[in-house]
């Protein structure tokens, strides 16, 4: 199993800082699990490959193309900083 962590600042509250892994077995098309934690409470999700289908579908975007998208925006490292936002709700 893989996993990365990764800091980010939400833009819905830029001053709070959250900690955000992403674990996966092969590739992040065929589903991963999400830990979210501000360091005082932590959520937990698993997203399916299911999930991943039929969200491309629903924006219209070729799956591969999302799956790279998610890549990008989840696990990816200084080269995708500032292009990616993440809102908390």
């Amino acid at each position: 199993m893989e996993k990365t962590l990764k800091r980010i600042h939400p833009v819905s509250d830029p001053e709070a800082t959250y900690f955000l892994q992403v674990s996966w077995e092969k590739d992040l098309g065929t589903g991963f699990g999400l830990l979210l934690s501000d360091c005082q409470c932590a959520w937990t999700g698993t997203v399916s490959e299911a999930d991943i289908s039929r969200e491309a579908a629903d924006i219209e975007m070729d799956r591969e193309k999302y799956v790279e998208e998610l890549r990008k925006a989840l696990i990816a490292g200084e080269e995708s900083a500032g292009k990616y936002n993440f809102v908390i709700s």
